[in-house]
C-alpha cells in the first residue's frame, strides 16, 4: 500500500501518465469526474489533457483502457479544443481499440469516432477510418466499416462525404473475411438509402452473387428518403427543427429538402476520372486522315473504345476534337459518320461541362450533316449533340441553330427543330429566357408554315415543349400571328411532352400552386442533366418564382380587343370601302358624310366639326376605327387645301387613336398622309399630335419605322426635318424600350448627308436623344462618315454625356402593354439585357469563311514572324468587319494557343486582338468565355507587368460585353486560382474583389474558389495575402458568413484559426448585395422605359429575385430565411477576435512568415499553403548510414543508371527523385521538383540556412545534392544559376572545415557539370566557377581536379577552353608538375595545341599555363610540350622571354599563399551575392552601379582627403561645415607650381607629387563653387577663372575636371530649384552667378586638354543642366535674361567640339534614353539632346579616329534594348528614330564594314538588335573575322588610333599596352614596358595614353616607378592594391561592370582602410584607385541611376575634403611625421610640407 500512497498524492494528469495501471485507472477516473464537472469549454484545465487523450485510448491494460475511453470520450464532447487532437486519437482508436475483444471497447470507439465528428471533424475521422480498411486485422476493417455506417446513417450524406468510401467499397467486397463482406453488404445498403441509383456504376463490377445479394436488399428498403437525426454542432437550428418535428409525429414539410439532399450526389462525381489522351494510338492523326477507310476505322475504333470510360480526365482535346469533326463534316464513308459521332457524344459525356469549349465548333458540323437520310447516321448525330447540348448552354447553341433554320434542306430543317425540342425539355424558366426563346421561335413559326410536313411536325413539337417548360402566357407573345388551328396543334404537343424527372413544367396554373413541382424537378433533374446539383435546385426557385411575377401584368395583357381576348394583337383585316361606309353611316350623322367631299370648305369644315363631336362621344368598343379613317381619307383627303379643315382633320385622327381600338392596319391608312403634313407650317403641329397618338396606340417602335421611311421617300426637307425632331421628341415621351435602331438608322445617314442644313440639324438632334439611352455603341454606326460631320456629332454627345434620360410621360396603351412587360422582365435578367438589346441592333457580318484553316496554321505556324503574320490578318479581318457575329469558325483554339506563346510580344497582340473581339462581337462572346476567356486569365500570371496589364485590359472588355455569370460558372475560375502563381493571384482576387459587389447573385460554382482563396490568405508572397483579404468580404456577400465558416473544416487547426479570425472582421465590412435594379443594367443604355407595366412589374421581380437568394446562401437545405441578421451576435466576435490576435499569433500577417523558425511562431508559419500538410521546421536531410555507400554499390553494379550525360534526360530526373526520396524532407524534395523556378530559388535557401545545422546530413546525402545541382546547370536561368553557385561555395567551405574529402563517385558525377559552367557567358558566373574551383582542390587531390580540366579543354565553347587552361595553369603554379595527370608530357602536348587556337584568349591562356610550367621546371618545358609549329614556337619563345621569371618555382605541395589567394574571392563573393539576392535581386544592379560610382570619383585626390562614406551618411551636418576661403591670395597657393619644365613630364615619376601639393587648396575652392551663398559661389568662380584665364597655370586644374564640373552642376541645379524662386533674392545676383559660372565654362571648355578629362556621367549632367537652363522661362523676364541663354548656346557648342568625343556622344545617348523614358521632364529637352546629336553626327567624319567606337555602339545597343524599334516608332514624334539611324548610317558610312568588329562590348551580340541592323547597313564584306581574333575578349583595350599606326615600334607598344590592358598579363606588360623604355628612352608614350582614363594612365606611371624601386633594390612597396580589377576600368569606360569584381577591390582597399592612421601616413603603393574607396553597405543597397551620378561624385569630394582637413589639422597639432615619409602619396619635400603648414595656418587665421 506504501506504492499506493505514493501515487495517490499525485495531480491527476501525473496519474494518467503513471506507470503503475492501477493509477491511471484511478487517474482516468478522477478526470473523467472532472471533465464532467467543468462548465466553460475554454477552461485552461483542458489544455493539461490536449497531448494526453491518445493515451487514454490506447492504454494497454484492458480494464483500464475502458475507463479512459469514457474519460476521452467526455473530454471531447465538453473541450473547445478537442478538435486539434483528432488524428493522433482516432488512429489510436482505430489501432489499439478495434482490435478488442471486449464489445463495450469498440462501442466506446465508436462513440469517440461519431463524437469527433459532431464536432465538426468528420473529414479527419473519415481519412482514419479509411486507413483502418487497409489493416491486416480484419476485426480492425470490420468495426471501421460498421462505423463509417453509424456515421452515415446518424449524419447523413452531406456529412459524410461518400465518394472516398464508395470509391474503396468494391475492395472490402473481394474480402477473404466473410464479417468484412457482411458489414460492406451493410454499408451500401446504408449508401443506397441516400444515394440511391447513383450507387450503381461503382458496384457494376462486383462479385454477381453479391450484387443480386444488394439488389435484393435494396428493393426491400422503403421509398422515402432517409433523415439526418444527428447534428453537428453547427447545426443546433437544424436540431431544434428535426426535434420539434418528432414531437409533431414526423411533419412532412421537410420532404422538399430532403428529396433534395437525397438526389445530391450525381453517380458521375463517384466515378473515377480516366486519363485518355496519352491512350490515344500514336499514329492516330495519320490514319485519320489517311485514304483507306479502314485505316480511317482502325483509328476511329481506338478512339471510341476510350471515349466510352464515363468520366474523362481534363485536357487539351482540342486537335482530336476537331479531326473528329472533319470527319462529321467530310468524310464520304458513312459509317465513319457515325463513330466519329458517337466519339464526339463519347467525348461530351465524358467531359461534361468541361467539353464546353469545343461544343461551339461542333454543333454547326452536325446540323448541316443532318441532311444525312441514313438512320443509324442520324441517330448516332442525334445522340452527339444532345451529349453536346448538357455541356454547354442553350443560349451559347442558339447562333448556331439559328443559322441552318432556313436550310433548303428539310431534313437538317426538322433535326434542327427536333433538337430544340429535346433541348428544351432540360431547360427552366431560368435557363430558358425571353431573350434566347424569341429568335428560336420566330424560327420555329416560319418552320410550322413549311411545305415539308415533317418539317412542320418538328417545328410543332417544339413549340410544344417551349410551351410546356416556360407556361402558355410566355410563349403567347410570339405565337400571335398563327391561326387557331396551328395553336391548337402546338396546345396538344405541350399536353403530350413529357418533362426529365417528371416536372409539370409552368404551363399549368398560378405561381403559387406550381412551386413545389417545380423544386422537385430540379431535385430530381441532376442525375439526367449535368448541371451541378446546386445551380438546378437555384434554377428551380427562380423557375417557381416566374409566374408569379409575371401573372400580374399577363392578365392585362390578354389582348387587343375584349372580344378576342386570344390575340395578341388587333390583326384587323382591310376592309373596302364601300364595307366602311357601311360602318361609318351607322356612327356619324348622315348630313356629316354628305359634306365630307363638298366643294365648299366651309361645309367641309362643318363635316370636320360634326366627325369631331360624334367621335367624341362614341363608345370606344363600338368606335370602327378604319371606316373613320378611312372617310377621312376620302376625296380630297389628305390634299385638303383649306388649313382649318386640315388641322381639325389632323385632329380627329389623333382622338381616334387615342379613344378608339386603332390597329396597324388603320394607322397605315393614315400614317402616309400625317408625315406629309408634318413639315407644314400651319398643320404641322397637329400632324405630330396625330402621330403621337398613333404612336401610343400601335407601339412607338412600330410608328417611328414606318413614319421615318415614309418621310425619306419622299423629297420634301421639311418634312424629313420635322420628322426627325418629332421622333426625337417622342423618344423623350415614351422612353426607348423595343425601338429598332435598324430600321431607320440608314435614313438618319442619308439625313446627315442630305444637302438641306435643317435635315442635318434635325438627325443630329436625334442622334443626340438616342445617345442619351443608346451610349457609346450608337456611334460605331457612323464611324464611316467624314471628319467633319463626325466632329459635329461627338459635340452633340458631348452635350449630352452625364444627362440621364427623362422618366417616359407616355407608354403605349393596350395591346403592346404584355409585349413591353416582357421586355422589361427580361431586362431584369442580371446581366443586365438592356445595353446588349442595344448591341443586338447592329448589323453583323459573319466572318466565319475568312477564317480559313490556312490562316488558322499560320496562326499555329512554328515560325513566330509567320505566327504575327497570322495575327496580323485577324485583326484586319476584325477591324474591317467592325460587328461580327458569333460564328468564328476555329479561330478560338488557334487564339487560345498564342495566348501561352513563347513570344511576349504576340500575347500581347493577341490581348489586343481579344479586345478587338470584344467590341466586335458584342454579347455572342458570351458563347466564347470558357474557351477564349479563361485563357486570358491564365496569362494574369505572366511574370512581364506590360502583359499583364494588357490581359486585364482584356478581361475588362470581355466582361463589359459578356457579364460576369459565364465567368463563374463551373471550375475554370477556381482551376485558375489553384495555380500557385503570385501574379495571377493577386490580379485576379483584385478583379473579383472589383467585380463581385456589383452582381445581385452569383452562380453557386463560386464555392470552388473558397479553399483557394483560403490559401490565398496565407499564401508566401504579401500582395496575394492582402488582395484575398480584400476578396474575403464580397465572398461572404454572396456566400454567406455560415457557409464560408463551414469551409475552413479543412483547414489545419493553424491555419484554421487564422482564417476564421479573418472571417469574422470580413463579416463586419461585408457589402451588402445590390438592389434589383429599376431599370436595365446593361451598359451604355440608360433609364429604360417607365411605363406602367415596368413600375408594376419592379416589385414583384424583387421578390421573386429575393427567393432564389436564398438558397443559394443556405445551400439549400435548411433554407428557410435569409442569414440573419448580426444583431446579437455582434458584440462578441471583435473579443474573441483580440484574444486571438493577442495569444493565437504573435507573427501578425506580415511576419509570420518570416517568424517560422522563430519559438511559438515557428508553429504556425503562415506562409503555408493549405496543402503544405507537413511541418517545414523538422530537418530537411535525414542521415541513413550507408546510404551513399549503397548507393556507390548499385551504380557500380550497374543496377542504376550512371550519371553521365549531355543533356539530363527524364529517367535520371526519376531515378534521382526516387534516391532522394528516402532522405530529403518531402517538400523539400517537392520544391526541389518544382517546374517554377522561384520555388529551387527558396529551396536553396532553406538549404544555405541549414548547411551548419544540418551538416552531417548534408554530407550524407552529398552525392544527391551536387547531382540535382548538376540539373541546374542545365537551367538558363541565371537567378536559379548564381543561388546555386552561391550555395557550392558556402558548401565546399564547410566541406573543407569538416576535413571531408570527395569520393570518386561524387567527383564524377558533379565536376565535368561544374567545368560545362566554366564557359558561361557572364563574367560572375565564370568567376565564381573558378573559385568553387579552386575550393574543390581543397576537398579533392588537385591531380584527379586536373584530367576533368583537360576535358573541358576539348570543349567547342571558346570561353570555356581559355577558363580552363587558365585554371589548369593556377593548378601547376600552386601544386607543382605532380598534378599533371596521366604525364606531365602528355598533358603539356594537349596544352600546347591550344597555342594555334583561333580565339585569342584561349591562345593567351595555353600561353600562360605553359609559362607557369617554364616558372616550374624551366627550359625542361620545351621537352615537354614536343613539336609545335614555328608560329606558335615563336609565340611561346616570345612570351617566356617576356614573363621574366619574377617567383622561385613554386614547391611542389599547396602552398599557403595559394591558399589564399583562392580563399580570397570566395567569401567576400558569397556573402556578397547572398544579400541582395534574399532582399531583392535588383540590388546587384545598384550594387554593381555603386562600385561604378566610386571608380568614376577623379584619382587624383590624396589618401589624406578620403573618409568613411558611413560617417558621412550618420552625420550629414558636419560636412557641409566648409570653410570660408574667399580671402586667399590664389598666387601665394600656386608658387610651388613654378618649378623647372622637365619635371612637368607626363611620365616622371615626380609629376603626381608636384600635382598634389595644391590640389588640396585647389579641392577647397572647387567645394565653395557648389555653396548654398551665391557671394561665396561667385568668389570661388572668380578664384578658378583667374587659374583658367592664364595658360601656364591652368593645368593645375588637370585631374579636378570633374570635380570642378560636378560642383558647378550642383550650382546650377541650386540656383534653378531654390535661387530662381526665391523672391527675396535679387535677380541680379542670379545673373551674376550664371555669368561667372559661363564663363568659367568656356574658359575650361576652350583648352582641349582639360576639357577631355571630363568623363562621360559628368558631361551628361552637365548637359542636362545646361538644357534645363536654357528652357528656363523664367530667365526671359529677368533683365540680362536672355543674354545668359546666348551665352549658354555659345557654351553647348564649346562643350560638343572639345569634349572627348566618345564621352560626349555617350553622354548624349544616356542622356536621350534618360529624357525619353521620363514623363515629367519637358519634351523640348529630348529635342535639344538629338539636337545635339545631330551636331556630333556632322563632327564624325573628322573624329571618327579618335573616337572609341566599341563603346559608342555599346551604348547604341543598351539604348535599343529601351526602345527596340517598335518602341520607337510608337513615341508622338519620329525625330528619335530618325536620329538614332543616322547616327548608325553615318558610322557605318566612316569605317564601312569593321564596324561589325566593334561590337566586342555587347554581351549576347546574336540578341542584339543592334548587329542586326548594322549587318542590314554593311554590304558583307569578306573576312570579318581576322579583325576579331586579334582583338580578342579584350573589352576595353586600346583606342583605335592604336590600331591605325603601322610601324613596327608601333606595333610593340600596341601589344605591350595590350597586355598592361588586360587582367592575365598585367604585371608583364608593365615590365616589358619598362625595359622598353630603359632601352629606348626617347619613346613617345603619349599617343598611347592620351585617349585611356586617368586611372590608368596613373597606375602606369606607378607600376613603372614600382619596378624602378624593385630594380635599384629599394624596399619592395605592398602591391596588393595594383592590380587592376577589369580592363574597362583601364579604358576608363563607364560600361556596367559585375559586382562581384569591385567587391574584390573593396577588399583590398577595406584591409588598407583598416591599417588607420599608419597606413596613412606609410601610404600603400602610392596607388591611384584609392578614392575608390568602401562605399558604405547602405549605399551598396541603395537605387542609383544607371550612368554615374554626378552628386554621388561630388559627396564623396566633400567627405574626402573633410577628412583632409582634419588629417592635416591632427599631423599639425602633433608634429608626428614619419620616417618612412618619402613613400607617402605625396612624396613631396620637406619644404613643400612646411609650406602646407604655413597655408593651413593662414586658413586658421582667416577663418577666425
Amino acid at each position: 500500500m506504501g506504492d499506493d500512497s505514493e501515487w495517490m498524492k499525485l495531480p491527476i494528469d501525473q496519474k494518467c501518465e503513471h506507470k503503475v495501471w492501477k493509477a491511471r485507472l484511478n487517474g482516468y477516473e478522477e478526470a473523467l469526474k472532472l471533465f464532467q464537472r467543468i462548465e466553460d469549454e475554454k477552461s485552461p484545465e483542458w489544455g493539461k489533457y490536449l497531448g494526453l487523450i491518445k493515451k487514454f485510448v490506447t492504454e494497454s491494460n484492458a480494464v483500464a483502457q475502458l475507463k479512459g475511453l469514457e474519460a476521452a470520450l467526455a473530454f471531447i464532447e465538453n473541450a473547445h479544443a478537442a478538435g486539434k487532437t483528432t488524428g493522433e486519437v482516432v488512429s489510436g482508436v482505430v489501432t489499439k481499440v478495434f482490435n478488442q475483444p471486449k464489445a463495450r471497447a469498440k462501442e466506446l470507439g465508436t462513440d469517440i469516432c461519431l463524437m469527433y465528428i459532431e464536432i465538426e471533424k468528420a473529414e479527419v475521422v473519415q481519412d482514419e477510418l479509411l486507413k483502418g480498411l487497409d489493416n491486416k486485422n480484419p476485426k480492425i476493417v470490420v468495426a471501421c466499416i460498421e462505423t463509417l455506417r453509424r456515421a452515415l446513417s446518424e449524419f447523413g450524406s452531406k456529412i459524410v462525404t461518400l465518394k472516398p468510401v464508395v470509391k474503396v467499397l468494391p475492395k472490402q467486397f473481394e474480402s477473404r473475411e466473410k464479417a468484412v463482406r457482411e458489414e460492406a453488404k451493410q454499408l451500401a445498403v446504408e449508401i443506397y438509402k441516400w444515394i440511391r441509383d447513383a450507387l450503381r456504376p461503382p458496384l457494376q463490377n462486383i462479385n454477381s452473387v453479391q450484387l443480386k445479394e444488394l439488389e435484393e436488399e435494396w428493393v426491400k428498403l422503403p421509398s422515402s428518403p432517409p433523415k439526418q437525426t444527428r447534428f453537428l454542432r453547427s447545426q443546433q437550428d437544424l436540431k431544434a427543427k428535426f426535434e420539434q418535428q418528432q414531437a409533431q409525429g414526423g411533419d412532412q414539410s421537410d420532404g422538399d429538402e430532403e428529396e433534395e439532399t437525397a438526389a445530391a450526389v450525381d453517380p458521375y462525381e463517384l466515378l473515377e476520372a480516366v486519363e485518355i489522351l496519352s491512350k490515344m494510338p500514336k499514329d492516330f492523326y495519320e490514319k485519320i486522315e489517311a485514304k483507306k477507310w479502314q485505316e480511317r476505322k482502325e483509328a476511329l475504333e481506338a478512339i471510341e473504345a476510350l471515349t466510352k470510360n464515363p468520366k474523362l480526365e481534363n485536357g487539351d482535346y482540342g486537335d482530336l476534337v476537331r479531326a473528329l469533326k472533319k470527319v462529321v463534316g467530310k468524310d464520304a464513308n458513312v459509317m465513319l459518320v457515325s463513330m466519329a459521332a458517337k466519339c464526339l457524344a463519347g467525348l461530351a459525356a465524358g467531359l461534361r461541362k468541361k467539353f464546353g469549349t469545343y461544343a461551339g465548333q461542333v454543333v454547326p458540323t452536325i446540323l448541316e450533316k443532318f441532311k444525312e437520310k441514313k438512320p443509324q447516321v442520324v441517330q448516332a448525330l442525334q445522340e452527339a449533340i444532345d451529349a453536346i447540348f448538357l455541356t454547354t448552354t442553350l443560349q451559347n447553341l442558339s447562333e448556331d441553330v439559328l443559322g441552318v433554320m432556313d436550310n433548303k434542306n428539310p431534313s437538317i430543317k426538322q433535326q434542327a427543330s427536333l433538337f430544340l425540342a429535346r433541348s428544351f425539355r432540360h431547360c427552366t424558366q431560368a435557363t430558358l429566357p425571353k431573350s434566347v426563346l424569341k429568335p428560336l421561335c420566330a424560327a420555329l413559326i416560319k418552320q410550322v408554315n413549311d411545305s415539308a410536313p415533317e418539317v412542320r411536325d418538328a417545328a410543332f413539337e417544339a413549340l410544344g415543349t417551349a410551351m410546356k417548360v416556360v407556361g402558355e402566357k410566355a410563349v403567347n407573345p410570339f405565337l400571335a400571328d398563327l391561326d387557331k388551328l396551328k395553336l391548337d396543334k402546338i396546345k396538344e404537343c405541350a399536353d403530350k411532352v413529357e418533362l426529365p424527372g417528371g416536372r409539370k413544367g409552368a404551363g399549368g396554373g398560378g405561381g403559387a400552386a406550381e412551386k413545389k413541382p417545380a423544386a422537385k424537378a430540379a431535385a430530381e433533374a441532376p442525375p439526367k442533366s449535368s448541371a451541378p446539383p446546386r445551380k438546378t435546385t437555384a434554377a428551380a426557385s427562380k423557375a417557381a418564382a416566374g409566374p408569379s411575377k409575371k401573372g400580374k401584368p399577363a392578365s392585362a395583357a390578354g389582348g387587343k380587343a375584349k372580344k378576342a381576348p386570344d390575340s395578341k394583337e388587333v390583326a384587323e383585316t382591310e376592309l373596302s370601302m364601300e364595307v366602311c361606309e357601311d360602318l361609318a353611316a351607322g356612327v356619324l350623322p348622315a348630313a356629316c358624310l354628305q359634306q365630307l367631299d363638298s366643294a365648299n370648305w366651309k361645309e367641309r369644315l362643318a363635316s370636320m366639326e360634326e366627325f369631331q363631336r360624334a367621335v367624341e362621344t362614341m363608345d370606344k368598343a363600338a368606335m370602327p376605327c378604319q371606316a373613320l379613317v378611312r372617310m377621312l381619307a376620302k376625296k380630297p383627303g389628305w390634299k385638303e387645301t383649306n388649313f382649318q379643315v386640315m388641322q381639325m382633320k389632323l385632329h380627329i385622327v389623333a382622338l381616334i387613336a387615342q379613344r378608339g381600338q386603332f390597329s396597324k392596319t388603320s394607322a397605315s391608312l393614315v400614317l402616309d398622309g400625317l408625315v406629309d403634313k408634318v413639315g407644314d407650317i400651319k398643320c404641322g403641329g397637329n400632324a405630330k399630335e396625330g402621330l403621337t397618338a398613333i404612336g401610343e396606340a400601335c407601339s412607338l417602335p412600330w410608328t417611328a419605322e414606318q413614319v421615318v421611311s415614309m418621310a425619306f421617300a419622299q423629297k420634301n426637307p421639311k418634312n424629313q426635318a420635322e420628322t426627325l425632331n418629332w421622333l426625337a421628341n417622342a423618344m423623350k415621351e415614351f422612353g426607348f424600350a423595343g425601338i429598332n435602331v435598324k430600321g431607320f438608322i440608314n435614313n438618319v445617314k442619308t439625313a446627315l448627308g442630305a444637302t438641306n442644313p435643317a435635315v442635318r440639324t434635325a438627325a443630329i438632334a436625334l442622334l443626340g436623344v438616342m445617345y442619351l439611352y443608346m451610349g457609346a455603341p450608337l456611334r460605331m454606326f457612323f464611324e464611316d462618315e467624314k471628319p467633319a460631320l463626325l466632329a459635329q456629332i461627338d459635340a452633340e454627345f458631348e452635350k449630352m454625356q452625364g444627362q440621364s434620360p427623362p422618366a417616359p410621360i407616355r407608354s403605349t396603351k393596350k395591346s403592346s402593354a404584355a409585349e413591353e412587360d416582357g421586355d422589361d422582365g427580361e431586362e431584369q435578367d442580371e446581366d443586365g439585357g438592356g445595353g446588349q438589346d442595344i448591341m443586338d441592333l447592329l448589323p453583323r457580318t459573319d466572318i466565319c469563311d475568312k477564317i480559313t484553316s490556312d490562316l488558322v496554321s499560320k496562326i499555329e505556324d512554328k515560325n513566330w514572324k509567320i505566327r504575327k503574320e497570322g495575327l496580323d490578318e485577324v485583326a484586319g479581318i476584325i477591324s474591317e468587319a467592325k460587328f461580327i457575329t458569333a460564328n468564328i469558325g476555329e479561330l478560338p483554339l488557334a487564339l487560345k494557343g498564342r495566348l501561352n506563346d513563347s513570344n511576349k510580344i504576340l500575347v500581347q497582340q493577341t490581348l489586343t486582338i481579344l479586345q478587338q473581339l470584344a467590341t466586335a462581337m458584342g454579347p455572342g462572346l458570351k458563347q466564347h468565355v470558357k474557351a477564349l476567356g479563361i485563357p486570358v486569365i491564365t496569362v494574369l500570371g505572366d511574370s512581364k507587368p506590360n502583359v499583364r496589364t494588357a490581359a486585364m485590359t482584356t478581361l475588362q472588355a470581355w466582361v463589359e460585353q459578356t457579364g460576369m455569370k459565364d465567368w463563374l460558372e463551373g471550375e475554370d475560375l477556381s482551376e485558375e486560382l489553384k495555380r500557385e502563381n503570385p501574379f495571377l493571384r493577386q490580379e485576379l482576387l483584385g478583379w473579383l474583389a472589383e467585380k463581385l459587389p456589383t452582381l445581385r447573385t452569383v452562380p453557386g460554382d463560386l464555392m470552388l474558389c473558397v479553399p483557394h482563396l483560403y490559401a490565398c490568405l496565407e499564401d508566401r508572397n504579401g500582395d496575394v495575402r492582402k488582395k484575398a483579404q480584400d476578396a474575403l468580404p464580397t465572398f461572404m456577400m454572396h456566400l454567406g458568413y455560415d457557409k464560408m465558416n463551414k469551409a475552413t473544416g479543412k483547414l489545419k487547426p493553424a491555419s484554421k484559426d487564422q482564417v476564421v479570425g479573418m472571417l469574422e472582421k470580413a463579416r463586419a465590412v461585408m457589402p451588402a448585395k445590390p438592389a434589383a435594379p429599376a431599370k436595365a443594367g446593361g451598359k451604355g443604355s440608360a433609364e429604360t422605359s417607365r411605363s406602367a407595366s415596368a413600375s408594376r412589374s419592379q416589385p414583384a421581380g424583387d421578390e421573386g429575385d429575393s427567393k432564389p437568394e436564398v438558397k443559394k446562401v443556405r445551400g439549400g437545405a435548411a433554407a428557410k430565411k435569409p442569414p440573419s441578421p448580426p444583431e446579437e451576435p455582434v458584440p462578441p466576435p471583435p473579443s474573441k477576435d483580440k484574444d486571438c490576435n493577442g495569444s493565437k499569433k504573435p507573427p501578425g500577417k506580415g511576419k509570420a512568415a518570416a517568424g517560422g523558425q522563430q519559438g511559438p511562431a515557428g508553429k504556425k508559419p503562415a506562409a503555408k499553403g493549405q496543402k503544405d500538410d507537413e511541418d517545414k521546421s523538422g530537418p530537411i536531410f535525414t542521415l541513413i548510414p550507408n546510404a551513399k555507400e549503397q548507393r556507390i554499390k548499385e551504380e557500380k553494379q550497374l543496377k542504376i543508371l550512371k550519371w553521365n550525360f549531355i543533356t539530363p534526360r527524364d529517367e535520371y530526373v526519376e531515378q534521382l527523385k526516387t534516391q532522394m526520396s528516402t532522405c530529403f524532407a518531402k517538400w523539400l524534395q517537392d520544391e526541389l521538383f518544382h517546374f517554377d523556378f522561384q520555388r529551387h530559388v527558396k529551396a536553396i535557401g532553406v538549404m544555405i540556412e541549414r548547411l551548419e545545422s544540418e551538416s552531417d546530413a548534408t554530407i550524407g546525402c552529398l552525392d544527391l545534392i551536387l547531382k540535382w545541382f548538376t540539373l541546374r546547370f542545365f537551367d538558363t536561368n541565371t537567378t536559379v544559376l548564381m543561388k546555386v553557385l552561391e550555395y557550392l561555395k558556402l558548401l565546399f567551405a564547410m566541406l573543407n572545415r569538416e576535413n571531408y574529402h570527395l569520393t570518386e563517385y561524387e567527383a564524377n558525377s558533379f565536376v565535368p557539370y561544374l567545368i560545362l559552367k566554366v564557359g558561361e557567358s557572364k563574367d560572375v558566373v565564370r568567376k565564381d566557377v573558378r573559385a568553387i574551383l579552386g575550393m574543390l582542390c581543397k576537398v579533392y587531390p588537385a591531380s584527379k581536379v586536373f584530367p576533368f580540366l583537360m576535358e573541358g579543354t576539348k570543349s567547342k565553347n571558346s570561353k570555356q577552353r581559355a577558363e580552363c587552361l587558365e585554371e589548369l595553369g593556377c593548378l601547376i603554379e600552386g601544386y607543382g608538375m605532380n598534378v599533371c595527370q596521366p604525364t606531365p608530357a602528355k598533358s603539356l602536348k594537349e596544352i600546347a595545341v591550344h597555342i594555334g587556337d583561333r580565339d585569342t584568349s584561349v591562345r593567351n591562356a595555353a600561353l600562360n599555363t605553359v609559362v607557369a610550367v617554364y616558372n616550374v621546371c624551366g627550359d625542361q618545358v620545351y621537352k615537354l610540350i614536343g613539336n609545335l609549329s614555328e608560329k606558335d614556337m615563336s609565340m611561346l619563345e616570345e612570351r617566356i622571354k617576356r614573363s621574366a621569371k619574377k617567383t622561385p618555382a613554386a614547391p611542389p605541395k599547396q602552398s599557403a599563399p595559394e591558399r589564399s589567394q583562392r580563399e580570397h574571392p570566395t567569401n567576400p563573393n558569397a556573402t556578397f551575392l547572398r544579400k541582395p539576392a534574399q532582399e531583392d535581386p535588383n540590388k546587384l544592379n545598384q550594387a554593381r552601379q555603386n562600385a561604378q560610382h566610386s571608380e568614376s570619383s577623379h584619382p587624383s585626390i590624396p589618401k589624406e582627403f578620403q573618409l568613411d562614406l558611413d560617417m558621412i551618411e550618420m552625420d550629414q551636418s558636419r560636412v557641409c561645415e566648409l570653410p570660408d576661403l574667399v580671402q586667399h591670395k590664389l598666387d601665394e597657393l600656386l608658387e610651388p607650381i613654378m618649378i623647372p619644365e622637365p619635371k612637368m613630364r607626363a611620365v616622371s615619376p615626380h609629376f603626381d607629387d608636384l600635382h598634389n601639393s595644391t590640389a588640396s587648396t585647389i579641392n577647397f575652392v572647387i567645394s565653395q563653387v557648389a555653396s548654398g551663398d551665391i557671394n561665396t559661389s561667385i568668389q570661388a568662380l572668380a578664384q578658378i577663372d583667374e587659374v583658367l584665364r592664364q595658360e601656364d597655370k591652368a593645368e593645375v586644374m588637370s585631374g579636378h575636371i570633374d570635380q570642378f564640373l560636378i560642383a558647378t552642376i550642383m550650382q546650377l541645379r541650386l540656383t534653378y530649384s531654390t535661387h530662381m524662386a526665391d523672391d527675396r533674392l535679387d535677380k541680379k545676383d542670379i545673373v551674376k552667378l550664371y555669368s561667372c559660372i559661363i564663363g568659367n565654362m568656356l574658359s575650361l571648355f576652350s583648352m582641349e586638354s582639360l576639357a577631355r578629362e571630363a568623363s562621360m556621367g559628368v558631361l551628361k549632367d552637365l548637359m542636362h543642366g545646361l538644357m534645363t537652363l536654357l528652357l528656363d522661362g523664367r530667365m526671359e523676364d529677368i533683365e540680362d535674361g536672355t543674354q545668359v541663354i546666348r551665352s549658354v548656346n555659345l557654351l553647348v557648342i564649346r562643350v560638343l567640339e572639345n569634349s572627348d568625343q566618345t564621352n560626349m556622344i555617350s553622354a548624349l545617348l544616356v542622356l536621350l534614353q534618360d529624357t525619353l523614358i521620363s514623363t515629367a521632364g519637358s519634351p523640348m529637352v529630348s529635342e535639344l539632346v538629338m539636337k545635339c546629336l545631330w551636331r556630333m553626327i556632322r563632327f564624325l567624319p573628322e573624329t571618327i579616329n579618335n573616337i572609341n567606337l566599341d563603346r559608342i555602339l555599346l551604348d547604341v545597343h543598351n539604348f535599343m534594348k529601351v526602345f527596340p524599334k517598335e518602341k520607337l516608332k510608337q513615341l508622338k514624334s519620329d525625330v528619335p528614330h530618325r536620329t538614332l539611324k543616322t547616327l548608325l548610317h553615318t558610322l557605318c558610312k566612316l569605317t564601312g564594314a569593321k564596324i561589325l568588329d566593334h561590337l566586342s562590348m555587347i554581351e549576347n551580340r546574336n540578341e542584339s538588335e543592334l548587329e542586326a541592323h548594322l549587318r542590314r547597313s554593311v554590304k558583307p564584306s569578306g573576312n570579318l573575322s581576322g579583325y576579331k581574333s586579334d582583338r580578342g575578349n579584350e573589352k576595353g583595350g586600346l583606342r583605335s588610333d592604336d590600331r591605325m599606326s603601322k610601324a613596327k615600334v608601333s606595333d610593340i607598344l600596341s601589344e605591350i599596352f595590350k597586355k598592361i590592358g588586360s587582367k592575365e598579363n598585367t604585371k608583364e606588360g608593365l615590365t616589358e614596358l619598362y625595359e622598353y623604355k630603359q632601352k629606348y628612352s626617347d619613346a613617345d608614350l603619349e599617343p598611347f595614353l592620351k585617349n585611356t582614363s586617368q586611372f590608368f594612365q596613373s597606375y602606369v606611371e606607378r607600376g613603372l616607378r614600382m619596378i624602378e624601386s624593385e630594380r635599384e633594390g629599394k624596399a619592395r612597396i605592398q602591391t596588393s592594391a595594383v592590380i587592376p580589377q577589369h580592363d574597362s576600368s583601364l579604358s576608363g569606360s563607364n560600361e556596367e561592370l559585375k559586382p562581384a569584381v569591385y567587391y574584390e577591390r573593396l577588399k583590398i582597399l577595406r584591409q588598407r582602410q583598416g591599417l588607420e592612421n599608419t597606413s596613412r601616413q606609410q601610404g600603400v603603393g602610392g596607388s591611384d584607385d584609392e578614392p575608390q574607396q568602401r562605399p558604405a553597405i547602405s549605399s551598396l543597397l541603395s537605387s542609383k541611376p544607371s550612368v554615374a551620378s554626378s552628386t554621388d561624385m561630388l559627396h564623396s569630394k566633400l567627405s574626402q575634403l573633410k577628412e583632409s582637413r582634419e588629417l592635416y589639422q591632427q599631423e599639425h597639432n602633433a608634429h608626428s611625421h614619419s620616417p618612412t615619409h618619402g613613400h607617402t602619396r605625396s612624396a613631396s619635400p620637406a619644404a613643400n610640407l612646411d609650406d602646407l603648414k604655413k597655408r593651413l595656418e593662414r586658413i586658421k587665421s582667416n577663418r577666425q
